[in-house]
């Protein structure tokens, strides 16, 4: 049996894949975290993490063991949280915000369960605009956001990454590059690439719409969306691409439209958000209701191709 803190630190390190971070985390020291990981895989007979001097990742086993201990570990910390929040009282009126369709599906079934068992609280979940970004937190309009990392504002905490998702471009369907298999970063040399503005940030925008491939070859710029519609018909309408996710070809079905995967590239994130300075029953109870239930979260498509 699993003591808590080496289940802690094993499911931590999993996620960072950084010792620092990790340690960082669970406010203990970068020695402890790799001695608890140790006596671990000492237990199990079996390296967990293959380790080098500048990468830290999962071996087989280490991912088998991740997906196996993660939803149950949720499921004690969301039946703690329901057990407090029963002895605290959850109420109150909860504003929470989504990007995505996926996103909108996974806080809908959080506030439903949340409802169901804590009849006296009142949650509301509406969609953000592509161009909003956290904004609406900022001024405080929502109290909780599901935001596409990266996120940096001061005031406001990030997590816990409750999606990932691959890249993919979307291209129109007559573009050269539509039939390939995957594109690459330098594929992205010249293109107009469709963007966003609005509140989000220039770090953001940088992240999500590189102005130069990483051998420094200038990345075209395309018309501006303020929603995923309008960039969606830019792109069938022939002005230009834009990046977004995999399983966007399953909730944005288009005959006009390529997604193509893009390869090399980092996953998408999607965490919650909300202000520092906000602390409730109700809030921490959604946090754990978005974060726990597998069973609510939206399946993972395999990228296109």
């Amino acid at each position: 049996m699993l003591e808590r803190y080496e289940l802690e630190a094993f499911l931590t390190l999993a996620e960072e894949l950084h010792f620092g971070r990790t340690a960082e985390r669970l406010a203990v020291s970068t020695g402890r975290i790799s001695q608890t990981v140790k006596k671990l895989e000492r237990r199990v007979g079996t390296p967990l993490f293959a380790r080098t001097s500048r990468s830290v990742r999962l071996t087989p086993v280490g991912r088998s063991l991740y997906e196996d201990l993660l939803p149950a570990h949720r499921q004690l910390c969301a039946a703690v949280e329901r057990a407090t929040a029963a002895g605290r009282g959850v109420l109150g009126r909860l504003r929470a915000g989504f990007v995505t369709p996926w996103g909108g599906e996974l806080l809908t079934a959080a506030a439903d369960a949340l409802l169901a068992a804590h009849p006296g609280c009142e949650v509301t979940v509406r969609e953000v605009p592509l161009d909003g970004g956290v904004r609406a937190l900022l001024d405080g309009t929502l109290d909780v956001q599901l935001a596409t990392l990266p996120v940096r504002e001061p005031g406001l905490t990030t997590g816990p990454v409750v999606l990932r998702d691959d890249r993919v471009l979307l291209l129109p369907a007559a573009h050269p590059l539509a039939g390939r298999p995957s594109l690459g970063p330098e594929d992205l040399a010249g293109l107009p690439l469709i963007t966003t503005g609005g509140a989000n940030p220039r770090y953001w925008l940088d992240h999500h719409y590189p102005r130069r491939t990483p051998s420094g070859a200038p990345v075209g710029r395309g018309p501006t969306a303020a929603t995923w519609q309008e960039a969606l018909s830019h792109v069938s309408a022939g002005r230009g691409v834009t990046p977004g996710a995999a399983r966007g070809a399953r909730y944005h079905p288009r005959p006009g439209i390529a997604h193509v995967p893009l390869r090399d590239a980092p996953p998408l994130e999607y965490a919650l958000v909300r202000p520092t300075a906000a602390d409730s029953a109700l809030l921490r109870a959604f946090v754990t209701a978005v974060a726990a239930p597998e069973a609510a979260r939206p399946r993972r498509d395999p990228p296109p191709g």
